[in-house]
């Protein structure tokens, strides 16, 4: 791909540089909601995506979480799948070669239980082609810390990078919780660790309860929300994060349309990844991206970079 930045007519240019990867657009898919690509494939051109996350990946298979998983609530959903998943290396025989067929940068998800459940799935992912970038989703529970998140503390999220980055031949972005009182002090942990990127939010924790049976709605009693209820929390921490960090920010949470997406690139994202909106409206993604040329050329943008960053909060 050419890394050269140019301009033509009626033609804006949407790429952008993130760590160390250029995409021919800032409009990515978010872990777990895009499944391993091939099944949005019948739906969308995926070779018109900025870039394709795919769900989390484990050291092992696992089965998820017992149901009921997902149920709808105001302006958004919540969910608990207990990252189900075909597990590292079913996905690097099975998942991988079809995804190898697109010119789309691929990004792996990470998760794990402990820092060598982690490290386990980023050692057998070295070398593998087609892998552009790990995602560490760090809102996993550490079971050596007594269930303790990784994410809401700077220390484990520096440890967990720093170790990572140790081994990786691949950028490595840091997935963001947004169950934390500073997330700017995670952030920077995870810069100051060698993170390539960081990318926020990941859900927020919630629960919806059955007023006639008084029961949970979901069946691991607690999920996540995303949707478009979260956006204005995600924007003001992609914006507190932006200005605090010198690596590129991704941001995510209840993206839908492409005057969302502006607000967060606006706010100082880098590139958006695009959620629950594929579940109800599956082209959301393509639509984004026409829809930020379309901007574009009407206010007299040649590229998306002249925007990133430009919120003014003086009056």
């Amino acid at each position: 791909m050419n890394n050269s930045f140019s301009f033509e007519k009626n033609n804006p240019d949407l790429r952008v540089k993130l760590a160390g990867i250029t995409l021919k657009n800032p409009v990515m898919t978010a872990s777990g909601t895009f499944g391993y690509g091939e099944e949005y494939a019948p739906l969308i051109n995926l070779n018109e995506l900025g870039a394709i996350v795919v769900k989390a990946i484990t050291s092992k298979p696992r089965p998820g979480n017992p149901p009921p998983r997902v149920v709808e609530v105001a302006a958004g959903m919540l969910s608990s799948c207990g990252l189900q998943n075909v597990g590292v290396d079913k996905f690097i025989k099975e998942k991988l070669p079809y995804l190898r067929e697109f010119q789309v940068p691929i990004i792996v998800n990470v998760a794990g239980e402990s820092v060598e459940d982690f490290m386990a799935v980023v050692e057998k992912l070295q070398g593998v082609e087609g892998i552009s970038a790990l995602e560490l989703n760090v809102s996993c529970p550490n079971v050596k810390n007594g269930g303790m998140v990784f994410g809401i503390d700077p220390e484990m999220v520096w440890k967990i990078v720093s170790e990572i980055k140790s081994v990786s031949k691949v950028p490595v972005i840091c997935k963001l919780t947004p169950n934390v009182t500073d997330i700017v002090a995670i952030a920077l942990a995870a810069q100051d660790a060698g993170a390539d990127a960081v990318s926020l939010i990941n859900a927020l924790l919630g629960l919806a309860i059955d007023i006639e049976t008084k029961r949970p709605k979901l069946g691991n009693v607690t999920g996540g929300l995303t949707g478009p209820a979260i956006k204005p929390v995600a924007i003001r921490m992609v914006w507190q994060v932006a200005q605090a960090v010198s690596i590129p920010v991704i941001g995510i949470g209840g993206i839908t349309t492409a005057d969302d997406a502006l607000e967060f690139i606006i706010a100082g994202a880098n590139a958006v990844q695009v959620g629950t909106a594929n579940f109800f409206r599956p082209k959301a993604t393509l639509e984004i991206i026409e829809g930020l040329k379309t901007y574009l050329l009407s206010h007299g943008y040649q590229s998306i970079r002249e925007l990133k960053g430009t919120l003014s909060t003086i009056r």
